[in-house]
């Protein structure tokens, strides 16, 4: 991996999210409920919503990445599994941050799909490398990619 980051900024972050959402409304897309991927897709899953006007947001837990460039063999759902035989919706856009490999995109979105009658993803960033394309994508890099959020240790770790 390259040493050169892609560095996104706090105000940069509300236009990258404001034309996410200008391509998904261009597109013709209506989703009825945004399903955000935890954590790095809260921020963006929120930002939509509003952009969007769409009121049902639900959030996927999801652990993959264990550090930079570091991950698990397989991203694995956590608790609490939303349960979506409740469900009732007919469009759904799954969101995230970043779809680096794709693969915590396509668990969510196989899960989703036997449920939901049009299930689409929307992320900020994607790598050229992933096992699925993203639907909605504000920029392709193949850097890391500083986020705001992620970037900053912890406050409890200081």
């Amino acid at each position: 991996m390259s040493e050169e980051r892609e560095r996104l900024a706090w105000a940069e972050f509300g236009v990258a999210t404001r034309e996410l959402a200008t391509r998904i409304c261009e597109d013709g897309y209506e989703p009825d409920l945004i399903l955000s991927i935890a954590r790095g897709g809260l921020l963006v899953g929120a930002a939509l919503g509003y952009a969007l006007d769409v009121k049902n947001t639900w959030t996927m837990n999801v652990e993959f990445y264990t550090g930079v460039d570091e991950r698990l063999d397989e991203p694995l759902l956590l608790p609490p599994v939303p349960d979506l035989t409740v469900l009732r919706t007919e469009r759904l856009i799954i969101v995230d941050d970043v779809a680096d490999t794709g693969r915590t995109l396509a668990l969510a979105r196989d899960f989703c799909a036997e449920h939901v009658g049009d299930v689409r993803t929307a992320v900020l960033y994607e790598k050229p490398h992933g096992v699925v394309r993203s639907d909605f994508v504000w920029r392709r890099t193949d850097r890391w990619i500083n986020f705001p959020w992620s970037t900053p240790a912890a406050v409890a770790a200081e």
